[in-house]
């Protein structure tokens, strides 16, 4: 197939590539029977507007021969640099959507990150990651990935930004929340374990807890633990047992909690963790909502 700079990007039809392909996702937290055409996309985008561009970035920087950029102009450099290059591959996406997973590509410029980022919150694709390449002491890359899935990435891939430069507005939500309870002697992993296993079990959920590893997965439809819901469900209690049914896939808010002890070198005090991860969802307040209620539930 032959290309020209107004082809796709991405050209998923004139590859030939079906619509959908059924399929399981290969993480251990979620099952489901129903798969985009690509998992994932990589892209090293052209970085520079112009060859003036590319020229005098490299007269700026004192590198040795070996490291020196050998990319032709065809390459490294496009109208509107790397920023233009990457807004059109958003554009492209929103066309194709769920057809692939995640979308993905470097960076060259921390300034382009942000500028991605705005341009992702402008349409409204809220599920995104950024994190950072390191390579020596002195090059820095960038990369942002994004999707119009609801799986959350972890925390550390999602925010992989540790350097300073990029403001912490330009994060995505986090997708996980710590709730730290200290107690001395009077506090263990089997009580806060038990207590917080017998909160989630008497919720309209789907919940399933591990003992042994101090592990539970579950699966909610919607809000099923604010006072409003619990009032709902006491007038008609047909409506908590439906909420315990349907897909997985179908489920609106998908976690997992982890019960820990705090590391030695981080604490005052005998203490343990609950850690709650975002699993599946779009709604932040809702997960927000949930970590609140956990809180509530184990301080209680």
């Amino acid at each position: 197939m032959r290309s020209t700079p107004k082809s796709p990007l991405i050209p998923l039809d004139s590859l030939g590539i079906e619509k959908y392909l059924p399929y399981q996702i290969a993480i251990p937290d979620i099952h489901t029977d129903t798969k985009p055409s690509i998992d994932f996309t990589l892209c090293n985008p052209p970085f520079y507007a112009s060859s003036a561009e590319l020229l005098t970035s490299a007269s700026q920087k004192s590198r040795p021969p070996n490291s020196a950029c050998t990319g032709s102009a065809t390459e490294m450099v496009t109208p509107g640099g790397e920023t233009a290059f990457v807004i059109r591959m958003i554009n492209e996406s929103l066309q194709l959507r769920t057809r692939i997973q995640w979308y993905s590509s470097m960076l060259g410029k921390l300034s382009s990150v942000s500028v991605i980022i705005e341009q992702l919150r402008k349409a409204e694709i809220s599920n995104y990651a950024v994190t950072e390449f390191v390579q020596g002491s002195k090059t820095r890359r960038w990369a942002v990935a994004w999707s119009f899935g609801d799986l959350r990435p972890r925390i550390g891939v999602a925010r992989g930004v540790v350097g300073g430069g990029l403001a912490k507005v330009y994060l995505p939500f986090p997708s996980e929340y710590v709730v730290q309870m200290t107690g001395g002697a009077n506090i263990s992993i089997d009580g806060v374990a038990a207590k917080l296993n017998a909160a989630l079990s008497s919720l309209p959920l789907r919940w399933v807890w591990k003992p042994r590893i101090g592990t539970g997965v579950g699966f909610a439809a919607k809000n099923v633990w604010s006072r409003t819901a619990r009032r709902r469900f006491s007038r008609n209690p047909n409506e908590e047992d439906d909420m315990e049914g349907g897909d997985e896939d179908d489920m609106a808010f998908g976690f997992k909690i982890t019960v820990e002890d705090v590391p030695e070198e981080t604490q005052m005090d005998k203490g343990v963790h609950i850690i709650v991860r975002w699993l599946k969802g779009m709604d932040s307040a809702l997960f927000e909502s949930f970590c609140g209620m956990i809180k509530r539930k184990v301080d209680g």
